[in-house]
């Protein structure tokens, strides 16, 4: 099956600077599971997957992949905004350093953020994409292609394994 619009697309990526410097590598995890032509991918680098199947392999160089980088996207939050994988009740929060990659509880889901400072009851972050401006080799496999279920079409995201559960 190829990849085309309203297809279930699972993909292992690597993220590299235009120097060679790694920012991201899902091979030793989970693939990104993704509904293709719905927002959830990189425009341009599902433009470049269309028509690839299981098994295939695709390296790109994607311009400004995350956007540009923005003034004025600079915030301060309160600390108790920061989201931490595996809190538990009585357990503190990693020390936040600056240039630290977080994410804040925001109304619309995780939103990325880079640590600018960090206060006693608040933390300072820039809310555009760590990647943003950024010119990126993408180097992706594609481990399954899927139709998506019609309550996937609806919502507009991946269901299940690798998606949303509710």
């Amino acid at each position: 099956m190829n990849i085309e619009k309203d297809k279930v697309v699972s993909v292992h990526y690597k993220v590299s600077s235009v120097e060679g410097q790694v920012v991201e590598d899902s091979f030793s995890g989970f693939p990104l599971v993704y509904l293709h032509g719905h927002g959830g991918m990189i425009e341009a680098l599902e433009h470049e997957l269309v028509g690839k199947a299981a098994g295939d392999k695709v390296s790109a160089l994607i311009e400004k992949a995350y956007g540009e980088r923005e003034e004025g996207r600079d915030m301060r939050v309160s600390i108790k905004r920061v989201m931490t994988e595996g809190k538990t009740k009585g357990k503190a929060k990693p020390k936040l350093m600056k240039g630290m990659m977080i994410y804040l509880e925001s109304e619309h889901g995780p939103l990325p953020a880079t640590v600018v400072k960090v206060g006693l009851k608040t933390v300072d972050v820039d809310t555009n994409h760590p990647y943003a401006g950024q010119d990126l080799n993408f180097d992706v496999e594609i481990v399954s292609v899927r139709d998506a279920t019609p309550e996937e079409l609806d919502h507009g995201h991946v269901h299940g394994e690798g998606g949303v559960d509710h």
